[in-house]
């Protein structure tokens, strides 16, 4: 009883200093709520002087989403050049693939094969611009990208070579799939560029330039090859037959070089932001004379950061299976299946346009070559204005959630709808290409004029590039 006693009395004294505490509210034994006891009075009147406290904050377990260091060393003017360079060492991959699409039907006649045989080149050399950037992409994580830029190159050139000395069609599969090996790897390194030096905030509009050498490829590549098929004969679209080192060769050495002696490696695993020396092996002409001048200018350089970044350094085979795995992730297998069906539609477009074009409206090689510009003007005018529309709906939204924009500054985008920002632009673009696609292909079974055909080509060339850009970007 003593106990229980006591715990009453604990608990009243406890209800009365909670009372107390709240200067409204009444405490048990008083008349009125407006009323207090004399000795409560100084300690309520303290009270009511002192401010309200606001309730204690929620603690933000999330760290700052704006990165403290800047994303690249690399001025803007240098990022440019970067990337521009990259996108037109990727033109070389679609410029071989599709230069010789208005010479196919000369090709198969003078093989003495069939037109379905000489398309079977294009295949498989469009198997091999599939397989190769899976290849060459996760080498250039580990090695870098200028090891991986030597490898295609050399690759490419000795293809071409090889090309230009040969007349059987065996050889011609062999080696377009060689030569394909050699090129396509660049496309992928074009994009790697673009990762390694932009933040997402910014990157719709560089896409674009680093797309730009892939749609001038199957824009430009068919005029040529069908002047060269017109006028000098299919062997010009290799390269020259009764001189194989100059022509194509030597257009393709004088772009190798400069890369070779002056493109920096800008791969993240291995310099960082840009401003870690690489290994010997990814080194150019100038970068001993670069980090001299930093040197002199008073710039460190993190030496525990440097040692980090050179254990993720490995020169190792080519391996595609490591790549494969992306297609693990359930998103990114349908952003890959939905650009692949795009793509393959274009380059169905562009295999078929020769013998619908020539078979409809009688055109030669020369006219039938002409038919890829409507292709190529939406193409170009897709990468310079989707590009902007997706770096303005991603600040619309960032604007909308109060996410805060920062140039040349990583950002946490967990929390952001990046994909949705992206998709609103994409989505829309790739119905209006499947359309066009419908609309081309009914027009080709149709006598009617030739306005149709072009108007609808440059829709897709519009909508196919502009769609297929950014659904890559994830």
């Amino acid at each position: 009883m003593t106990e229980r006693a006591e715990d009453y009395e604990r608990q009243d004294v406890d209800s009365t200093g909670q009372a107390a505490s709240v200067p409204d509210r009444p405490t048990s034994g008083t008349p009125s709520a407006g009323l207090t006891h004399a000795a409560d009075q100084p300690r309520n009147a303290a009270l009511r002087e002192k401010p309200e406290e606001s309730p204690p904050e929620e603690k933000n377990d999330q760290p700052n989403i704006v990165a403290a260091e800047e994303y690249s060393s690399f001025t803007i003017a240098q990022k440019r050049a970067i990337i521009v360079t990259g996108s037109f060492a990727a033109w070389f991959s679609p410029m071989s693939g599709s230069i010789y699409y208005p010479a196919l039907n000369q090709i198969a006649a003078d093989l003495h094969v069939t037109s379905a045989k000489v398309s079977i080149t294009v295949t498989t050399y469009l198997i091999m611009q599939g397989l190769a950037p899976m290849m060459i992409a996760g080498f250039s994580d580990k090695a870098g990208r200028r090891p991986a830029y030597l490898i295609c190159f050399t690759i490419y050139i000795i293809a071409n070579l090889a090309l230009a000395l040969q007349d059987s069609y065996i050889a011609l599969l062999l080696l377009r799939m060689l030569q394909s090996a050699g090129s396509s790897g660049t496309v992928a390194l074009a994009q790697g560029l673009v990762g390694d030096c932009i933040t997402s905030s910014e990157r719709g509009q560089y896409v674009a330039w680093a797309s730009a050498g892939t749609i001038l490829g199957p824009t430009l590549s068919p005029i040529l090859g069908g002047l060269l098929s017109q006028y000098c004969g299919w062997h010009w679209v290799r390269t020259s037959r009764q001189h194989p080192s100059p022509s194509m060769t030597v257009k393709r050495l004088a772009f190798f070089i400069p890369i070779a002696l002056f493109l920096p490696e800008t791969c993240r695993k291995i310099v960082g932001d840009g401003s870690f020396p690489p290994p010997w092996t990814s080194a150019n002409f100038t970068d001993s004379i670069r980090y001299r001048k930093r040197a002199r200018n008073g710039t460190t350089i993190d030496e525990a950061k440097a040692a980090e970044l050179r254990k993720n350094h490995k020169l190792s085979i080519p391996n595609p299976i490591g790549t494969l795995v992306v297609l693990a992730d359930f998103e990114s297998a349908i952003l890959l299946i939905t650009n692949g069906i795009g793509i393959a539609c274009f380059y169905a477009i562009s295999t078929g346009a020769s013998q619908a074009f020539h078979n409809l409206y009688g055109f030669d090689d020369l006219y039938v070559s002409l038919m890829f510009l409507p292709i190529g003007a939406g193409s170009l005018i897709s990468i310079f204005t989707t590009g902007k529309l997706v770096d303005w709906n991603y600040r619309r939204h960032a604007k909308r959630l109060n996410f805060p924009l920062t140039k040349n500054r990583q950002t946490d985008l967990s929390t952001f709808p990046i994909e949705l920002a992206r998709i609103q632009i994409a989505l829309p673009l790739f119905i209006a290409s499947a359309a066009s696609i419908i609309g081309y292909g009914w027009m080709l079974t149709q006598p009617i004029s030739l306005a149709g055909p072009i108007i609808l080509l440059l829709i897709f060339g519009y909508c196919q590039i502009g769609a297929s850009c950014y659904f890559k970007e994830r």
